[in-house]
C-alpha cells in the first residue's frame, strides 16, 4: 500500500464513505503478507516511497507468479527485475498490463497509483552498445517509479568527442547514472563535466583483466572526479534507485 492509497482509505472513512470493517479487512494483510515461501511486504512503499521489486532470478516459475500475482492485486506499482524472456511471457498471460522489456530484463505493470514524479530529469548514460542491457535496467526501473528519463548511449572515453557533444544534455540533468565496463573512466570524464550527483554502475563488459567488471568498479571507486557514487557490478536497478530518492528527497 502506497501512502496516497494509505491517505484516501482514511479519508473515506472520515467522511463515513468506508466502514472502519471494511477498512480492516482492506488493511488485513498489512505489513507483510505470509506466502508460505514469500513475505510480501505491502509497507514498503510507505517506509521508503516505492512498493517492494521482485527480483526474479533463482526463483521457481510458480514462486516468482504467486509473488507478482500478489502485489499487482494489490494495486501496487509493479517491477521485476532480472526477468528471463520465458518467465516474462508467462506473467504476461497472467497479470493484466504486464510489459516485459527483453534488453534491460525488466517486466513491469504501473499501479493503481504512479509513483509521484520526480524533479528533474535522470539521464542514463552508457558507455558503449554492450552496456546498454544494464543501462536500460536502470532507465526502465527510473520510469516505474516516477522519473522523467532521458538515454545517451554510446559516448564512452575511447570517442571523447561524443560525450562533449552532448555536454547540454548532461547540464541539464538532475541526476546522472553512467554506465560502463572496460576500465570504468566515463563516470570519471562525465563528474567533471557536471554539478549534478553522478551515480557509477560498472559492467561486467570487458576482456579477461577485467575480471567480470571488477577493473570498471574499482577504477569508478578511485575517480579523481568528486561528486561520484558507485553501485555494485551490473547494478541498474540500486542506480534508479539512488537516483529517484535524490530526485524525490523532501516529497
Amino acid at each position: 500500500m502506497e501512502r496516497r492509497q494509505l491517505e484516501s482509505l482514511l479519508t473515506a472513512v472520515e467522511r463515513g464513505e468506508c466502514s472502519v470493517e471494511e477498512a480492516l479487512e482492506r488493511l488485513r494483510a498489512l505489513p507483510f503478507e505470509d506466502l508460505g515461501f514469500a513475505r510480501l511486504d505491502h509497507h514498503r512503499a510507505l517506509r521508503t516511497g516505492f512498493p517492494e521489486v521482485v527480483f526474479a532470478q533463482g526463483k521457481s516459475l510458480e514462486h516468482l507468479t504467486g509473488i507478482t500475482e500478489r502485489l499487482a492485486a494489490s494495486g501496487a506499482n509493479l517491477l521485476v527485475t532480472r526477468l528471463d524472456p520465458d518467465a516474462g511471457t508467462v506473467l504476461a498471460r497472467h497479470i493484466p498490463g504486464f510489459e516485459y522489456h527483453a534488453l534491460g530484463r525488466i517486466g513491469r505493470k504501473p499501479g493503481n497509483h504512479p509513483a509521484p514524479a520526480g524533479n528533474g530529469t535522470v539521464l542514463v548514460v552508457s558507455a558503449g552498445t554492450a552496456d546498454l542491457g544494464v543501462a536500460e535496467e536502470a532507465a526502465l526501473s527510473a520510469e516505474v517509479m516516477g522519473n522523467t528519463v532521458e538515454r545517451l548511449s554510446d559516448v564512452g572515453v575511447s570517442g571523447l568527442h561524443r560525450v562533449l557533444a552532448s555536454r547540454d544534455q548532461l547540464w541539464q540533468a538532475a541526476v546522472v547514472i553512467v554506465v560502463a565496463g572496460m576500465e570504468g573512466a566515463l563516470p570519471s570524464v562525465v563528474a567533471g563535466l557536471v554539478r549534478c550527483p553522478v551515480i557509477a554502475v560498472p559492467t561486467s563488459v570487458g576482456y579477461g583483466a577485467s575480471f567480470g567488471g571488477l577493473a570498471a568498479l574499482l577504477g569508478m571507486l578511485n575517480s579523481c572526479s568528486a561528486g561520484v557514487v558507485v553501485v555494485n557490478i551490473d547494478n541498474g536497478f540500486g542506480a534508479a534507485a539512488a537516483a529517484s530518492r535524490i530526485t524525490h528527497a523532501g516529497s
